[in-house]
């Protein structure tokens, strides 16, 4: 699939981190989706979202639902694919990768709004 579809979307920091922001309806439609795991990180941040799907995932997804400034609302950790995963009051979803094997992912640290 196409590695570079993340490379062409602008970006907001979440957590102290920057990630990709689904902006156009084929980025929030296919999110992760059909991508290698390595061609999906840093993750991506969907906005005005509450409910994100996992068809067509290769790897889990960690889940972060965040209200309208970006705090964390509830996480959804290691969904495997062919999910339907729901969060009453979220205003958008970071996506991640999960870690796997030996992987220790740093847990994102919240703080103040999202910055684009």
């Amino acid at each position: 699939m196409d590695a570079k579809r993340l490379s062409r979307l602008p970006r907001a920091e979440v957590g102290g981190k920057r990630f990709p922001v689904a902006v156009d309806r084929r980025a929030r439609l296919l999110g992760l989706a059909r991508l290698d795991r390595e061609d999906a990180m840093p993750g991506l941040l969907i906005p005005d979202c509450a409910c994100v799907h996992t068809f067509w995932m290769r790897f889990p997804l960690d889940l972060h639902f965040l209200d309208h400034r970006g705090g964390p609302l509830a996480a959804r950790l290691t969904v495997p694919p062919r999910r339907l995963v729901y969060q009453q009051g979220a205003a958008m979803v970071l996506e991640r990768p999960a870690p796997q094997g030996g992987e220790s992912a740093p847990a994102p640290t919240w703080g103040g709004d999202v910055a684009r």
